[in-house]
C-alpha cells in the first residue's frame, strides 16, 4: 500500500518548492509568478525509516527496500477555479486518487514574492482552496445523481447510494466537507465514497511554509493556521521549503545535522510522512532475509493475511500462518535463528493483528 499525497495551495505560497523540498529533487519549477506548474508534477519518494537500515545491517541483505509515498503537485487554485480562473481546476482529477492532500499554506512575508492578495492572510487563503474542493466536489456529485436518478428505477438497492448523495449535496452546498457526514460507517456511503473519492473527504495536512527566521518560533500566520487545523480535526506540519530545497543536494546525516543546528529535528518529508501515515492510521511491518530487507504498509488493525496479501494475492488467498518477531527483539537478539532459538518467533494465525514494527515471515499454499 503505497501512501499517495495530493499537494494544493495558492499560486505563490512556495507549493511547488515545498514539492521539490519533498521529493528532494527540482523536479517542479519554481518562480515568482502564478500559473508557474501549468501540468501535475509527480514523484515517488523512499519513506526514510531508521528501523530498515539497522535490519540491513543485521542481516546484510542483497537489496534494501523502502515503502514509497507518491506526491503530485497540480497548479495552484485560485478563488473562481471551478468557474474556469486559473489552471488549477484543471488538475484537480490527479489527486482524486490520493490518499491524502497536504494543503501549502504561506506563513511568511517577503515583498518581491508576489501573493494574490495584498499580503498573506492563512484564514482566507485556507477558506478559498476549501471552497474550491468544496465546489468541485458537488459538480462531481451532481453528475453522479442524474446517473443515479437512471439506475435506481432498475434496482431500488441503490436508494440508500441516491439518498446518501442527495444528503451530501445539501452538506456540500452549505459549505461543509465530506468528512462531517454523520453517519460514514453505513455501506451506502462507503460505496459512494470509494467511487468518487471525494477531495473534502481525505484527510489533510496543513503546511506551513514559513522563513527561516521562524522555524523554531511561530508567528501570527502560522498560529492561524495551527488554529484552523485544530478545528478541522487536521494534521498541521510547519517546514521552510526553501531551505529545504536548498537542502536537496545533501545526504541524509547532512540534512539532519544541519536541521539540528537551528533547532530542528526532523526534516519536512520526515514530518508530512509522520502526519499523514498517524492521519490515515497507517503502520510499516517488514520481512528481513538474504535477498531483501524490505518495509510493507498497511492499515492499523490489519489481520495477517490482509498484511500477506500486500506482498502478493496469493500470500493471502493460500494464508497458513504467519511467523512473528517484533522490531525491538529482533534487534535485541540480532538475527532470526537467534529469536527462534530463544523461542521469540511467535506463530500467528488468520486473526492476528499485525503491530508496527513487526518483523514477519508468510507461509502459505495456492
Amino acid at each position: 500500500m503505497a501512501l499517495g499525497i495530493g499537494i494544493v495551495g495558492l499560486p505563490n505560497v512556495g507549493k511547488s518548492t515545498t514539492f521539490n523540498a519533498l521529493t528532494k529533487a527540482q523536479n517542479a519549477e519554481a518562480a515568482n509568478y502564478p500559473f508557474c506548474t501549468i501540468e501535475p508534477n509527480k514523484a515517488i519518494v523512499a519513506v526514510p525509516d531508521p528501523r530498515v537500515d539497522r535490519l540491513a545491517e543485521l542481516v546484510k541483505p542483497e537489496k534494501i527496500i523502502y515503502t514509497t509515498v507518491e506526491f503530485i503537485d497540480i497548479a495552484g487554485l485560485v478563488k473562481g477555479a471551478s468557474q474556469g480562473e486559473g489552471l488549477g481546476n484543471q488538475f484537480l482529477a490527479n489527486i482524486r486518487e490520493t490518499a491524502a492532500i497536504v494543503h501549502v499554506v504561506r506563513c511568511f512575508d517577503d515583498e518581491n514574492v508576489i501573493h494574490v492578495s495584498a499580503r498573506p492572510d492563512p484564514r482566507s487563503d485556507i477558506e478559498i482552496i476549501n471552497t474550491e474542493l468544496m465546489i468541485a466536489d458537488l459538480q462531481q456529485l451532481e453528475r453522479k445523481l442524474d446517473k443515479l436518478a437512471r439506475e435506481v428505477k432498475g434496482d431500488k438497492r441503490l436508494l440508500p447510494v441516491q439518498e446518501v448523495a442527495l444528503a451530501l449535496q445539501q452538506q456540500l452546498g452549505q459549505g461543509i466537507p465530506v468528512t462531517a457526514y454523520p453517519d460514514r460507517e453505513s455501506e451506502a456511503f462507503k460505496s459512494l465514497t470509494k467511487e468518487m473519492r471525494f477531495l473534502t473527504g481525505k484527510k489533510v495536512i496543513y503546511v506551513a511554509n514559513v522563513d527561516e527566521d521562524h522555524l523554531t518560533t511561530d508567528n501570527e500566520y502560522v498560529h492561524t493556521v495551527r488554529q484552523i487545523a485544530h478545528s478541522h480535526n487536521a494534521e498541521c506540519v510547519k517546514l521552510c521549503a526553501k531551505l529545504e530545497q536548498d537542502m536537496a543536494g545533501l545526504t541524509d546525516a547532512e540534512r539532519h545535522e544541519f536541521l539540528a543546528t537551528i533547532g530542528v529535528e526532523e526534516t519536512g518529508l520526515e514530518q508530512v510522512i509522520h502526519k499523514g501515515y498517524h492521519a490515515l492510521e497507517l503502520i510499516a511491518f517488514f520481512t528481513a532475509g538474504p535477498k531483501e530487507v524490505r518495509a510493507w504498509t498497511v492499515r492499523q488493525g490489519a489481520k495477517a493475511p490482509e498484511a500477506a496479501g500486500t506482498i502478493h494475492s496469493d500470500f493471502e488467498r493460500g494464508f497458513i500462518r504467519a511467523e512473528v518477531i517484533p522490531y525491538a527483539t529482533y534487534l535485541r537478539l540480532g538475527s532470526e535463528v537467534a529469536a527462534k532459538a530463544a523461542g521469540e518467533m511467535r506463530v500467528e494465525g488468520r486473526d492476528y493483528v499485525v503491530h508496527d514494527g513487526d518483523v514477519m515471515h508468510f507461509r502459505f499454499n495456492v
